[in-house]
């Protein structure tokens, strides 16, 4: 990602401002899969990366300098996005590369990340002797770049995947989760929620303060959950007998949360 050069967009476009808002609304999607990720014991996602514009004042004009750059290694609370800048400005000097970076959610312009369709990754030495055949990771999410794309060439558009070395399909059917056609239920809840419902049963009852503990944001195991959209997660943690009505250091409780992030599945839940 670091190499991958940063192709600029037109901010006034409607279709990218468009792009913008389907980002900011789907982001928990991305959020989902990304809380899962930092369980897997064998990482699963090939790429990983929310894009924000970044602005700077210009002296020498009276619009600000603008450039949306990626950031990785991220973190979400339900309000805030955390990251590390992973681009190489091209005129700004306020930024560079290794930053943290913290901004709300209505502040990002994208999100993107990339699985490799086979159920199989390659690593290490295999990597050196996998078949150029092999398939390249699918996208999911991508906004601005799908409508980026979709004003491209052939030529140009091929030039743009490859230096992207991913498969970003039709840009005009964008997915935001894995499988999600094969796999309509996948929008609804996380396999890896379902699957792994019997261990959370288990640890909870090995580690009861599991359900009080807080982190320094007051965010409870609740509500981290419910930040996720993990309803297996949710159900059992309040069978476990979590206090749905526990704030955070903001004064936000699950259900706030779910709310806010239109966890529309979860709602019902926390309100009971």
């Amino acid at each position: 990602m670091e190499n991958n050069p940063i192709f600029f967009a037109d901010g006034a476009d409607s279709k990218m401002i468009a792009a913008y808002q389907k980002a900011q609304e789907t982001f928990k999607y991305f959020w989902r899969e990304q809380s899962w990720e930092y369980r897997r014991i064998i990482p699963g996602l090939n790429v990983s990366c929310v894009k924000i514009a970044f602005t700077q004042e210009d002296s020498g004009s009276e619009h600000p300098i603008v450039e949306h750059m990626w950031i990785n290694k991220i973190d979400f609370d339900g309000d805030h996005i955390k990251g590390y800048l992973i681009n190489e400005p091209n005129e700004l000097t306020n930024i560079q590369v290794g930053d943290y970076v913290e901004v709300p959610l209505n502040e990002i312009s994208d999100w993107l990340f990339a699985i490799t369709p086979s159920t199989k990754k390659a690593t290490g030495l295999s990597k050196l002797f996998s078949s150029s055949a092999d398939p390249l990771p699918k996208t999911y999410g991508g906004f601005t770049i799908q409508k980026m794309r979709s004003d491209m060439s052939p030529s140009e558009k091929k030039d743009h995947d490859n230096a992207w070395q991913l498969d970003f399909g039709d840009f005009n059917d964008i997915e935001v989760v894995h499988e999600q056609k094969e796999n309509p239920e996948n929008l609804l809840e996380h396999p890896m929620s379902k699957n792994m419902q019997e261990n959370l049963v288990k640890f909870l009852q090995d580690h009861p303060d599991e359900l009080i503990n807080a982190d320094d944001n007051g965010l409870t195991l609740l509500h981290k959950e419910t930040i996720a959209g993990n309803r297996s997660c949710v159900e059992t943690i309040l069978a476990a007998g979590a206090d749905k009505n526990k704030q955070t250091n903001k004064g936000k409780t699950a259900l706030d949360f779910a709310k806010q992030l239109n966890w529309e599945h979860l709602i019902p839940i926390l309100e009971n």
